[in-house]
């Protein structure tokens, strides 16, 4: 009798960085893995987070009894005691050695957490096989050379380190080739790709690179971009360029300027409000979308109205709101709190004012048509991210003509005709 195949399963929280590292991991698994088990791969951006994450594992370990529970990423790797610590895991490793084949040493060590600031590398030499997803995370960078003053992650990614820009098309193209119809470019910063590199670069550049080289592309979306830093050549290739999807999504953060400068972000208010008038200038129809935290420490209501109306001036209509969540030896974590229940109020009213913006836009989609990726045989999205369930099933990783005819709750409804 044949023996089973081992089992992996992968619990992802946080990021599309870490969706396409466990993507990674389940390929490592395919080539190393000789036992079942469980990697679940952590966030650290928020109390919640790493209280779900130890929730996850709890769950794992009452239902899949026998099977190796491993625990990595960034919570792991700045709190690797606190999941040692956990009965249930048997191991813990770290966001370099989560990508190599260390991640299923049987007889490894249980903690196997680096010194991630040391890392000059980045990734992976194993390509991702093709998966369920009509699209694939494909990733540029990691790391971040700035100290914003909520922020944990460069202590859990290090410093900002770019992948080069052949290893970068080669994975684009054996995706493309495996079928995928659409690339997210994502990373830490993405914005400071290029910085380390010799000769150095920018997002843009590699964006135009990618677009002129893989023709056979039909989509190119980025992930999370700082205003900060948009160069003119991914303005322009925005601005040209039909195959980059018209959908932007900013790491804004709060819209009072003494807030922002508490928070040590690089732009102002201003900054913000001119990206965005820019980006509906060259490309209309583009679609904005915002990280904000609610009940940053010191926030009085005067500055929390500035963040409500910059949300209405730039109509941001996919919001991603947080209420502040502390995070442990950040200077934020030493400034005068906002209580709990405001960040949550505020929280609360942000999400209310980016839904009535996100229900606008769909009210004047109804009656057009629209390229539509479907990621579910009822499901997909337009070119500018507008979630679409339709009437009639189409086949998963296809780009169907889709009329939008009604809203229903979080989405538009459409045909394919």
């Amino acid at each position: 009798m044949t023996a089973s195949k081992p089992d992996t399963r992968v619990i992802t929280f946080g990021c599309r960085l870490n969706y396409y590292e466990s993507s990674i991991i389940r390929r490592h698994a395919e080539l190393f893995s000789n036992q079942n088990i469980v990697v679940v791969n952590t966030c650290a951006v928020t109390a919640e987070a790493e209280r779900q994450a130890r929730q996850a594992i709890r769950r794992a370990h009452r239902e899949l009894p026998g099977y190796k529970i491993i625990v990595t990423g960034c919570s792991a790797q700045i709190t690797p005691d606190v999941y040692d610590n956990m009965g249930e895991v048997a191991a813990v490793v770290g966001n370099k050695e989560k990508l190599t084949a260390e991640l299923f040493r049987s007889d490894g060590k249980a903690v196997n957490v680096g010194n991630i600031m040391d890392e000059h590398e980045v990734g992976s030499e194993i390509l991702q096989n093709k998966d369920s997803r009509a699209r694939a995370f494909v990733q540029i960078q990691t790391g971040c050379d700035h100290r914003c003053t909520f922020c944990v992650i460069p202590y859990g990614r290090g410093n900002s380190r770019s992948v080069p820009k052949q290893k970068i098309l080669r994975e684009i193209q054996s995706l493309v080739g495996l079928g995928y119809n659409e690339i997210v470019l994502t990373g830490v910063d993405i914005t400071s790709y290029g910085c380390d590199l010799e000769p150095r670069t920018k997002l843009g550049t590699l964006v135009k690179n990618i677009l002129n080289e893989v023709r056979d592309l039909r989509r190119l979306r980025l992930s999370s971009l700082d205003p900060a830093e948009l160069d003119e050549t991914l303005w322009e290739t925005l601005a040209t360029n039909e195959r980059l999807m018209p959908h932007l999504h900013l790491s804004v953060q709060a819209g009072h300027d003494l807030i922002l400068k508490r928070m040590k972000r690089r732009h102002s208010r201003h900054d913000v409000v001119s990206c965005a008038r820019k980006a509906r200038r060259l490309r209309p129809g583009v679609t904005l979308g915002a990280d904000i935290i609610a009940g940053f420490p010191t926030e009085t209501d005067e500055m929390f109205k500035s963040t409500q109306s910059l949300i209405e001036e730039c109509k941001f209509e996919f919001l991603h709101v947080f209420p502040y969540s502390i995070r442990k030896n950040t200077p934020a974590a030493r400034m005068p709190m906002v209580p709990v229940e405001v960040r949550a109020k505020r929280a609360r009213t942000l999400r209310s004012i980016g839904c009535q913006i996100k229900h606008s836009l769909f009210k004047q989609s109804l009656g057009s048509h629209s390229e539509v990726l479907l990621e579910k045989p009822c499901f997909g999205r337009t070119k500018n991210n507008i979630p679409v369930t339709l009437s009639t099933r189409g086949l998963p990783n296809t780009v169907e003509n889709v009329l939008l005819t009604d809203i229903e709750n979080q989405a538009v409804l459409g045909r394919i005709v």
